[in-house]
């Protein structure tokens, strides 16, 4: 197995195992989630649905399928949030500490909360002196792609990063924290990218994205590496993330498959 290989499917895989134990909450609130038997007594219990059938094992059995896949990507895009800060680390020479990034925002009457990305370049904690030149050559250009100018351009320390397996919604909510999120990328100094795993997002959303002046590296192995992920991580970071998922796919498939079978049980 090459270098790397075992952490990094390690990384992914133990982030969907827990899927395997999904139950639906059913607006309980409960961490564990509800069991058939639970669902249930709770269905029949309430008048309205009972007229409707809706506590049928068919209906528990739905609702597990849905939220277990919803689940899935979530986990998958967890395991790769974990694998892509350690690609930083392993491949850049950096620390943990220095491949991760997190502020804090004030907000009147709460306390303070503390938000963070899914990963960091500072340029000036990159030891060796051929990574360092070839991460600053890719910032210059990637300045240059989303529009930058100069004085902005000269200011960057590096770059921080949002990693998503795929963007297949236009939640609102979500889009309006990440365009802040750039924003305060830019007033700390650093370009704010968004490494997008699969081709998977709306068309409004990217341009949305690209207009708050996000770098958008989208699931492509073709392209350059101001447009693609994996031209990215191969050209730019120097390992060659594509080739690792391809490696171990037969490993990936095996673990979502397996999940799959177990979400329409009852238990």
């Amino acid at each position: 197995m090459p270098a790397f290989d075992g952490k990094y499917l390690k990384l992914i895989t133990d982030a969907v195992a827990v899927c395997a134990d999904y139950k639906p909450k059913f607006g309980q609130g409960r961490k564990a989630g509800l069991t058939l038997a639970e669902f249930q007594e709770l269905y029949e219990s309430d008048e309205f649905y009972s007229w409707f059938g809706l506590s049928s094992p068919l209906m528990y059995a739905a609702h597990k399928a849905a939220g277990g896949m919803t689940s899935i990507y979530r986990q998958i895009g967890m395991g790769c949030q974990w694998v892509f800060a350690e690609v930083l680390q392993d491949h850049l020479g950096l620390t943990a500490e220095a491949a991760s990034w997190s502020y804090t925002v004030k907000s009147r009457g709460k306390k303070p909360r503390r938000l963070s990305l899914d990963g960091r370049i500072p340029l000036d904690q990159i030891g060796d002196a051929a990574a360092k030149q070839r991460v600053g050559k890719w910032l210059d250009a990637a300045c240059k792609e989303i529009g930058l100018q100069n004085p902005t351009r000269q200011s960057l320390q590096g770059s921080v990063f949002e990693v998503r397996q795929g963007y297949k919604s236009k939640d609102s909510k979500r889009q309006n924290a990440d365009v802040a999120n750039a924003s305060n990328a830019y007033a700390h100094q650093y370009l704010p990218v968004v490494v997008l795993l699969s081709s998977q997002i709306d068309g409004d959303v990217a341009e949305r994205y690209q207009r708050a002046r996000w770098l958008l590296l989208r699931g492509t192995t073709k392209g350059t590496s101001l447009d693609s992920a994996y031209v990215f991580t191969k050209q730019v970071v120097g390992y060659d993330l594509a080739a690792f998922f391809q490696r171990n796919s037969a490993v990936l498939k095996e673990r979502i498959e397996g999940v799959l079978q177990q979400l329409p049980s009852e238990d």
